[in-house]
């Protein structure tokens, strides 16, 4: 894209091919606008329905399962294929339905386009819709107008166009056509073209008229729509699950394929060889882990709504928790997006505008005059105008100066309006005593015009050491990020517009900030002692963030203060290195957040990235998790972010990190507590064909424990009260595995279930192992088959701590948990005392002798792991 704003209105209408007075002629807007398109945004194709089916069965585990289905229907296990199809069509169903919709963001920006653009056509101002805007045009603009395109001003009368959803400045930008910026050595940010205009910003005040230069997808908007083009990265658990399904995958062919060679070996039959293989795939896979970790991750975005966040992709809930690096955007976010007056300075002294009514009768003299030399309005219901000047009414107001009350006492006959040259405004009011004429604007352009100074109730004659002190504390209010306005007045006799700012009476002036939420500080401090680090980003100059940074606990020293005009020049080794040290980065364009949240992960960091402006999008698309701002964030910002905050408030991400934490935790504790289960399914299986003793177990019997007895308590483990203290941890490592301090837990409880269900086998058995009668062989199969299900279900309450006592963490804290076992051993007493389910489930009823047996093996999974945890302790 051409650097418009370094060439003369001359070179660009040249360029261009148009004549600046008369604009395009029909013809030439239908010619161009037939070769470069109509001014809109490019839209991405929706994905189909069968497209977003096929990414949510797209994974290895979801195969071994779809290829175990058709497997157990050919060889007539009908009931095996039918239950496991359910388990694939609920997985898929749920993902659908929680699926993202991240085109929705595309979609609102190409809304934000204007719908009618003012242009000159043949000699003639004309209106049309804005997609017919082309390269070349004349458009004008005025006070309340949507910026159609890119424009390079040529005119420009009092032009402030507010761009804070582009380039995050607090306040309007001053726009000047007659500025040429002629930089050679470096670009210049956006937010500093100050003879450019850019699609879809609004025109606060003034009037403009420039050409085309840029439309649709060639716009600054474009651009980040074009950004947006990006794939959707996984989170850690979506990687750690996706690692997982391939393990599982490979682990269930190679065992059934090593199990069918034995068989072969052995001289069993084929078939029943074969089905036993199908067996153990089926035992290797824990078909209700998808569906799981889907229901416990939207049960958590229901949590979350609690806590004012909405989660719009599942998958960032768990992502929260590993977050290391918030990077945040200042304006709306940290701050509170209203400029609010914090200091004024009266009688030669620098002071807090709370103590402004306690500085004595001087302070109505200095509120008088930004009250009334103003064009703003505020209500407590409503405000218009610049934000400067509201802020000026509000410091009014709270200190009892009704702009409306004091106009009816002073009324305004005459006015010069603020313009950028001469930085002043000045309104002249009729009174009793005569005409006030009181003046407002740049501290270095009032001073040179005040003879005298209003200081203790009395006007003195303006001396340099005045001067200095004046100038010493406007720099110190400056050096604190304070944007300072000053105020003068005179008295006259007569209205004499010419000579209006002219021997004024010197009186004080404020200085103003965009101050940061109240609750943020407190937040930031919360996120440090959970190892999280806070990072400002934002299109505001250097000092006012390096000050809203420092107050905040952000940066400490200003040499943690970086602009983004610097990062252009930088490789992405130093680009990894500078992230690592810099914590604030100002005056940055949509490229640079996007530069610096891609640097962050680069350090192998777990990113997030907070905004709410246009200009945020792309980066909160490719930060792992974006999260914009529900109150006042454009619709293009939620649309490419993962979370919303209903609030707004930087306190309610700190929440969801906690939240997250927890919510990963247990997901850990479901996952984990389904492995070890299954671990001694196949241990139970593999040793049984090892030994060349029958199997153990049937597949119906294996799906049925995994889809049933063991997703109740996976689902309650899913629900598990937080653990306390989960904030002073540290984020967990990017990389870091699932079974991260889990693996000798999983393996020797996977061990030992295996174990228990072999030896209840085996007594069921009565000591025969060859030549077994089928009653024998079905009496040894339910005796195994039920005390699997309860050891595992008993198994369940060794997760409520890995290191406390289940009695000292509360074996009963957990309700659902309880609910849920209690719920599986009644259902497993109703398989085998039923006779039609019994004989679905080739099963017999047991005596009350049995019946102890599998009891007393079911508690050794809790007796044993409690002995270990004295141990440990």
């Amino acid at each position: 894209m051409s650097m418009w704003y370094k060439k003369s209105s001359e070179e660009i209408a040249k360029e261009l091919q148009v004549n600046v007075q008369g604009g395009l002629t029909t013809e030439e807007a239908r010619q161009r606008l037939e070769k470069n398109g109509p001014n809109r945004l490019a839209t991405v194709k929706r994905k189909s329905w069968p497209e977003r089916i096929f990414a949510q069965i797209n994974n290895v585990l979801i195969y071994v399962l779809i290829i175990a289905a058709f497997v157990s229907a050919f060889v007539g296990e009908i009931t095996d294929a039918i239950i496991i199809g359910i388990v694939v069509i609920i997985n898929a169903i749920v993902g659908v339905i929680q699926e993202s919709k991240a085109e929705e963001a595309l979609e609102a920006l190409k809304n934000m386009s204007t719908p009618r653009a003012v242009v000159k056509r043949d000699g003639q101002t004309k209106e049309i819709d804005s997609i017919e805007v082309v390269s070349g045009d004349i458009v004008v603009v005025g006070a309340g107008s949507y910026i159609p395109c890119d424009i390079r001003l040529i005119e420009s009368a009092n032009l402030k166009v507010e761009e804070a959803a582009l380039t995050g400045e607090s306040v309007p930008v001053e726009k000047d056509a007659y500025t040429t910026l002629n930089v050679e050595e470096k670009t210049i940010p956006l937010g500093d073209q100050k003879n450019m205009l850019f699609m879809s910003t609004l025109v606060t005040a003034g009037r403009g008229t420039g050409v085309v230069v840029g439309t649709g997808m060639n716009t600054q908007i474009g651009k980040i729509a074009g950004m947006l083009h990006t794939v959707d990265e996984q989170t850690p658990l979506q990687k750690s699950l996706a690692q997982v399904g391939k393990y599982l995958g490979f682990a269930a062919i190679g065992i059934s394929l090593l199990i069918f060679l034995i068989g072969m070996i052995q001289g069993r039959d084929l078939l029943e060889m074969f089905m036993i293989a199908i067996s153990l795939a089926v035992a290797a896979i824990p078909e209700g882990m998808p569906a799981i970790v889907s229901i416990v991750l939207a049960i958590g975005v229901q949590r979350m709504i609690k806590q004012n966040v909405i989660i719009r992709k599942l998958p960032a809930v768990e992502a929260l928790g590993s977050v290391n690096v918030i990077c945040s955007d200042k304006t709306g976010t940290l701050t509170q997006n209203k400029m609010t007056v914090t200091k004024f300075f009266l009688n030669g002294e620098i002071q807090e505008i709370a103590d402004l009514g306690r500085a004595g009768a001087g302070h109505e003299h200095l509120m008088k005059i930004f009250v009334l030399c103003n064009d703003a309005t505020y209500t407590k219901d409503a405000e218009t105008g610049d934000p400067t000047e509201i802020a000026l009414i509000v410091a009014g107001v709270n200190h009892g100066l009704e702009k409306t009350l004091l106009e009816a006492e002073l009324q305004r006959v005459a006015e010069i309006p603020f313009d950028s040259e001469r930085k002043l405004m000045t309104t002249i009011h009729k009174s009793e005593d005569g005409y006030y004429y009181m003046t407002k604007g740049a501290i270095d352009r009032l001073l040179g015009r005040c003879n005298r100074i209003w200081m203790n109730g009395e006007v003195k004659t303006l001396t340099e050491a005045d001067k200095e002190c004046i100038l010493n504390a406007s720099h110190s209010m400056s050096s604190s990020a304070l944007r300072v306005l000053a105020a003068a007045y005179k008295l006259e006799n007569d209205v004499a517009v010419e000579q209006a700012e002219k021997d004024l009476i010197f009186v004080g002036f404020v200085g103003m900030i965009d101050p940061p939420r109240l609750e943020v500080k407190d937040s930031i401090a919360l996120c440090k002692s959970a190892g999280i680090r806070t990072v400002m980003i934002t299109g505001d100059h250097k000092d006012t963030a390096f000050a809203i940074a420092k107050d905040l606990g952000i940066a400490s020293s200003d040499s943690e203060v970086m602009e983004g005009i610097e990062l252009d020049s930088l490789e992405q080794e130093k680009l990894i290195e500078t992230c690592k040290k810099i914590n604030v980065f100002a005056r940055v364009s949509p490229e640079h957040k996007v530069k610096i949240v891609q640097g962050m992960k680069a350090a192998g960091n777990t990113v997030s990235m907070t905004g709410d402006g246009v200009n945020d999008a792309p980066s909160l698309k490719e930060a792992d998790i974006g999260v914009a701002m529900g109150i006042t964030g454009t619709d293009v910002a939620k649309g490419a972010s993962d979370m919303v905050l209903t609030d707004d408030n930087f306190a309610s991400i700190v929440k969801a990190v906690e939240e997250g934490r927890n919510i990963y935790k247990n997901i850990k504790k479901s996952i984990i507590f389904l492995l070890s289960c299954n671990l001694g399914e196949i241990i139970a299986l593999f040793f049984a064909i090892i030994a060349g003793w029958p199997t153990p177990l049937r597949s119906i019997h294996i799906l049925w424990v995994n889809l049933v007895t063991d997703t109740f308590p996976a689902l309650a483990l899913g629900m598990d009260p937080e653990e306390p203290g989960v904030m002073k941890e540290k984020p967990r490592p990017k990389k870091e595995q699932l079974f991260h301090g889990m693996l000798p837990f999983l393996l020797l409880n996977g061990l030992l279930i295996g174990i228990i269900t072999l030896a209840a086998f085996l007594i069921g058995l009565k000591g025969v192992t060859s030549n077994v009668s089928e009653e024998l062989l079905t009496h040894a199969q339910t005796m195994a088959f039920i005390t699997l299900s309860f050891s595992q279900l008993i198994h369940s309450f060794n997760f409520r701590s890995m290191n406390q006592s289940v009695f000292k963490a509360g074996l009963f804290k957990n309700k659902l948990l309880v609910y849920s076992t209690l719920l599986g051993v009644a259902l497993q007493v109703v398989i085998v005392s039923v006779g039609p389910i019994s004989e679905l489930f080739s099963v017999q009823s047991l005596q009350a002798r049995d019946w102890l047996i599998v009891i007393g093996l079911s508690l050794l999974p809790l007796v044993l792991n409690e002995v270990v945890k004295i141990v440990k302790k």
